[in-house]
């Protein structure tokens, strides 16, 4: 529960709001950022606060994946699509005062370029790396190689090759513009590795500085709330809430009961089997379009069966993915073919399938030699995701077919914070439960992240065709003709399904969200990015 004084002071905001605007939203957190820098974060807690303070040269339209201005106005690129010219919104300061224009754009590509001993480490420069790859002087090719001022408001990024990620990932929330004045004054780029963890800067913790609707006010840890308020100075236009408070509440039940007593005023990914009762009870539950991916990992790396292709086939047509996603996902869930949902240019309609088949399943194990195969099956607790809603439910929904195909499943379960990314990020896994979400409507966001190189969960470059997928992908992502390049993703998806299987695909689900009643102008995100600055609260 809030604390008095904050209660009292909620109270006091929602009393004296009119018109349907100040007052003060109460969000139901499931977790606690580690920080608010979004460079250095890759978690969807930290970017749900830090979305509502900064701001990128893109962003995304309103309940879509498609890109649209924000601090740049409009922008160009060269006929090969190494030179991008972005012209910048005028008139713009970040909280602290320090005017947003081209040498801050430039300040923050050459912050993230350059960065140095633990700010280099993937577990922090998570999206840098996947988007951009190196860092300056490292043996790791960058996709960045420089930024220029041609102008107070134009700034021009050059690129050392062509990529289908421009302008899109631009908008990811790690590449939001962050004072340059602050990050200086408060050591931003000051961060240590210590031990298995990281200790951040006094910038990161206390000092967030964007140009955004709202700007932080405080973190109190012991309540596990943060707090936001307002930027009455704002650009665009002005937030209608005076605050906005994050409430940390890890548990979904408790989320649902501080829902219905009134503590919270929404909160995200409620429990499939709460939303009709949530529904009858008052509270609003929107259906957000699926534009995600839940798999079943297979890692290549620890037993050898699972290197042979006719192995992971008859893990396919064991598991009965169309029962998996009427009993264990929220309406509207479908059963993949693929690695990415039919929105997303490339997906190929003539994939191979595999249907529930466990008689193919038996004979495909049979005729590998694999009839007696014994695999061990991770899966996650203490976690509830966009993509797996039900963890438990759903490891034992396929569970259960696999033991029914003659495999021996032991089974692990670790916390997902505790040991379980850790262990499937390191190919330890036999089997594994995860998915995706997209961060922006681009093929290569999805398998391109999933298999662009050999080294990874699935341990890929255990297959002879390993690395010819890498350069595949590589090869798609660097074609400036799109329609030519729709095509090469086309024949992936098709060689990933066929050829490859280095995963199964599961199901694309629809996440939920839920507020009160009192909740007004909520426009939901495919992306689970939601912005707050368009909320209101009736009274």
């Amino acid at each position: 529960m809030l604390t008095a004084s904050l209660a009292a002071c909620v109270a006091s905001e929602r009393d004296s709001a009119a018109g349907g605007e100040g007052g003060t939203l109460i969000f139901g957190a499931a977790g606690a950022p580690a920080l608010f820098d979004p460079f250095y974060a890759s978690d969807g807690e930290t970017f749900r606060v830090t979305r509502q303070m900064m701001e990128g040269l893109v962003d995304y339209k309103p309940g879509t994946a498609e890109i649209q201005p924000e601090l740049a106005t409009n922008w160009d690129s060269s006929e090969d699509g190494t030179t991008w010219t972005f012209q910048l919104r005028k008139g713009v300061r970040f909280h602290d005062g320090t005017a947003f224009n081209a040498e801050a754009v430039c300040a923050n590509f050459e912050r993230w370029y350059n960065q140095t001993g633990a700010g280099r480490n993937s577990a922090l420069s998570y999206y840098w790396i996947e988007t951009f790859g190196g860092f300056a002087g490292d043996d790791k090719p960058s996709l960045y190689e420089s930024c220029e001022t041609t102008g107070e408001f134009t700034a021009v990024l050059n690129l050392t090759r062509p990529t289908s990620k421009f302008p899109d990932a631009l908008g990811l929330d790690s590449f939001s513009m962050q004072s340059p004045t602050a990050m200086k004054k408060y050591r931003a780029n000051d961060v240590k590795a210590q031990g298995t963890s990281f200790v951040y800067s006094e910038y990161a913790k206390k000092h967030p500085t964007g140009t955004g609707p709202f700007e932080f006010v405080s973190y109190d840890e012991g309540n596990g709330t943060i707090t936001l308020a307002r930027n009455e100075d704002y650009w665009g236009e002005k937030a209608k809430l005076s605050r906005l408070i994050f409430k940390i509440i890890p548990d979904e039940n408790v989320r649902k009961q501080e829902l219905l007593a009134g503590s919270i005023d929404g909160y995200d990914f409620p429990n499939p089997a709460d939303l009709k009762s949530l529904r009858e009870a008052g509270f609003n539950v929107q259906i957000r379009d699926p534009f995600n991916i839940m798999y079943l990992g297979i890692t290549q790396k620890n037993n050898p069966a699972l290197q042979d292709l006719r192995v992971r086939k008859a893990l396919a047509y064991a598991v009965d993915r169309k029962n998996l996603v009427q009993a264990n996902l929220p309406e509207g869930a479908e059963v993949a073919t693929q690695f990415y949902p039919d929105t997303v240019d490339g997906y190929a309609e003539d994939v191979q399938k595999y249907p529930y088949d466990p008689q193919k399943a038996k004979q495909l194990l049979a005729e590998a030699g694999r009839s007696d195969l014994t695999l061990e099956f991770f899966w996650p607790t203490q976690v509830t995701r966009p993509y797996m809603p039900d963890p438990r439910g759903i490891f034992n929904a396929i569970a259960g077919d696999l033991r029914a195909v003659g495999i021996t499943v032991k089974p692990v379960s670790k916390p997902w914070n505790g040991g379980y990314l850790d262990d499937v990020n390191n190919a330890r896994a036999d089997l594994f439960l995860l998915g995706w979400t997209g961060d922006y409507n681009s093929p290569d966001n999805f398998i391109g992240t999933f298999f662009g190189n050999t080294e990874n969960q699935f341990y890929t470059g255990a297959s002879p065709w390993g690395a010819e997928l890498a350069r595949q992908l590589q090869a798609a992502d660097q074609e400036p003709d799109a329609a030519e390049r729709e095509a090469m993703y086309a024949d992936i998806n098709r060689k990933l399904m066929s050829q490859y299987l280095p995963a199964v695909p599961l199901s694309h689900s629809p996440p939920a969200i839920v507020t009160s009643k009192k909740v007004q102008g909520l426009v939901t995100s495919p992306l689970t990015a939601e912005e707050f600055a368009s909320v209101s609260i009736a009274e």
